[in-house]
């Protein structure tokens, strides 16, 4: 049909077709309606108004076939004037009822098998270029494809902030402990030592930036710290074909309320629970990053452990107010999320936190609450024998191999009670008295939704009658 007869038809048609036979109707809009006449509908119920959206809302909901849903969630997001519009008529498309953005996404999250319009890409890219032309670096026509990308298109949200709109920390000013005036005994730290090189990093500074990259004792690593999961997860950045150690951002994306940070060599974006590029040109590289131990404990605990410890200066460049308890202080002391992402495992609220262990064909979650008191549990992850020390207190957890030990709580915070007499918990290894070192064990904390949601494996979830 010409384009311009087809011009005439449609307008004319928007005013008769609602009052038609549905299946007349139907058939009469699809044989007018092109494949590119979806986009720019799609596109109109997004970003129009008034009579351009009214008619481009008739049009998806009489052509009914759901693959328009993705384009509609954007639409309850972008276009919120017209959500109320848009929702009653995601629900016709779909038979599922629901209530604004937030539902939506859940909706499409838990329905991977209705396919977006080919469309809907050129439109998410418009969108997002209108926010950060930056963007497109990451999700550009190439990296964007769905075929070349390992999460969904429709499920990358805008996090609200532009690229690098919450600051990475490259190679930071470190000073002496006794020099940290500004910190609380009671304020948390990420505590890392690698090497014999011990280093704090204050979440109260760290919930601003969410990433730091470094070499702590001649190791390259990077800590992501995603703020909405509660994980902090510390990665080594060396890796296989890469001539020099990765360096990361963060790129203002989320996936299931969860941080997507991105490689300034490549411009690929990465799963910060995963360790694993999900777009870009590292998408298909078999890459994971390599976990390293980390701890999240007390400013007083670290620095009676690690009295020669550097601490993260509160000079940083960057204007920011580092107060305790300052940053997402309402978001922590909710049961709420701020962005989308199902839990499928009610065993546990949404935001209790757990210690989670990756082992080679296994994982397992501890709810850090099973360590109140600074209890000591001997445990397994799949083959591999474990002895998780901890204090839901200060959220601190720390695991070891332990073989065929057993261990139980000893007279101190740095002793247990094992085989042959105390042993000493250190950073890197669990020293017996007659010197035998048993390795420490990768694990991080995050809330139960993030462990639950973005594995992609199977994981186990201790219950105290394990023990």
């Amino acid at each position: 049909m010409p384009r311009l007869v087809q011009a005439l038809w449609i307008a004319a048609f928007s005013s008769v077709a609602l009052l038609a036979p549905p299946a007349l109707a139907n058939k009469a809009f699809r044989d007018a309606a092109s494949e590119g006449d979806i986009g720019r509908y799609s596109r109109d119920v997004v970003l129009e108004s008034g009579a351009k959206f009214d008619r481009a809302l008739a049009y998806l909901q009489i052509r009914d076939n759901p693959d328009v849903a993705a384009a509609m969630i954007l639409g309850l997001r972008f276009n919120r004037d017209s959500s109320e519009r848009i929702s009653e008529a995601l629900s016709g498309l779909t038979g599922h009822k629901a209530a604004g953005w937030f539902e939506w996404m859940l909706w499409q999250q838990a329905n991977p098998q209705v396919k977006p319009h080919p469309s809907y890409a050129d439109l998410k890219l418009e969108i997002l270029a209108r926010i950060d032309p930056e963007f497109l670096r990451f999700l550009g026509p190439a990296a964007g494809h769905p075929d070349r990308m390992k999460i969904r298109l429709e499920e990358i949200t805008w996090g609200g902030v532009q690229v690098d709109g919450i600051p990475s920390l490259d190679n930071p000013t470190l000073i002496e402990a006794a020099e940290a005036d500004y910190l609380l005994d009671s304020d948390l730290v990420f505590g890392v030592e690698i090497n014999g090189d011990a280093r704090a990093y204050p979440l109260r500074i760290m919930g601003w930036h969410e990433m730091f990259n470094e070499t702590i004792g001649d190791v390259p690593v990077a800590l992501a710290y995603c703020t909405l999961c509660g994980a902090g997860i510390l990665f080594e950045t060396k890796v296989e074909g890469e001539a020099k150690p990765l360096v990361f951002g963060s790129s203002g994306f989320l996936y299931r309320s969860n941080k997507l940070m991105f490689d300034r060599r490549t411009g690929s974006l990465w799963n910060q629970f995963t360790g694993k590029p999900v777009t870009g040109p590292l998408a298909n590289s078999g890459i994971e990053l390599k976990v390293r131990p980390v701890a999240i404990t007390s400013w007083a605990e670290w620095r009676t452990a690690n009295p020669d410890t550097r601490v993260l200066s509160i000079e940083t460049g960057f204007r920011r107010d580092y107060g305790s308890g300052v940053v997402y202080r309402d978001y922590f002391a909710s049961d709420d999320l701020m962005f989308p992402a199902l839990l499928e495992d009610t065993s546990l609220r949404q935001k209790d936190y757990v210690f989670g262990i990756r082992s080679v064909g296994a994982a397992k979650a501890w709810p850090v609450s099973a360590f109140a008191g600074g209890k000591v549990i001997n445990d397994a992850v799949g083959a591999q024998q474990v002895v998780l020390i901890g204090d839901a207190a200060s959220r601190t957890v720390r695991a070891y191999d332990r073989g065929d030990l057993s261990f139980e709580a000893g007279p101190d915070r740095q002793t247990l009670r094992g085989p042959g007499g105390q042993w000493r918990i250190e950073e890197e290894t669990l020293t017996g008295p007659d010197g035998t070192r048993l390795p420490r064990v990768p694990g991080h904390i995050a809330y139960w939704f993030a462990w639950d949601g973005y594995l992609g494996v199977e994981s186990e979830l201790y219950a105290a009658t394990h023990q």
